[in-house]
């Protein structure tokens, strides 16, 4: 396919995956799921879907079991809903934001940390 088909399908099966993931499936374990990216190859026979994860350890290796349950279901909605000559396979990544909240909260207490010896300095 040529490249700029490729960005136009990724970003289609993207918003797809979005409304399905997101609004239209009943699976608790996908709650905390949220579709990030979406990378199509070349040949179009495959997609690396990247996802970002929200929740404890347990609940991110639900998410992507419940993800890996759901693809075969996903795929065929993609194939309903998008004119493709090929629908390309999922393949469900877990994104760089995993660890987010936990290093937000670091960051957090390191500021009021900081901030609470930075206040008792007196001032100049």
């Amino acid at each position: 396919m040529d490249e700029r088909r490729v960005r136009r399908v990724s970003e289609a099966v993207r918003e797809e995956l979005i409304e399905l993931i997101g609004f239209e499936m009943s699976d608790p374990r996908l709650l905390a799921v949220e579709v990030s990216h979406v990378d199509v190859s070349p040949d179009g026979k495959h997609a690396h879907v990247g996802v970002e994860l929200r929740g404890d350890d347990r609940m991110r290796r639900e998410a992507l079991a419940g993800l890996d349950h759901a693809r075969h279901y996903l795929r065929h909605e993609l194939a309903r809903r998008l004119i493709l000559r090929r629908v390309p396979e999922l393949h469900f990544e877990a994104g760089a934001a995993e660890g987010v909240e936990d290093r937000i909260e670091l960051l957090l207490s390191r500021a009021r940390k900081t901030r609470g010896q930075d206040e008792k300095l007196p001032s100049k």
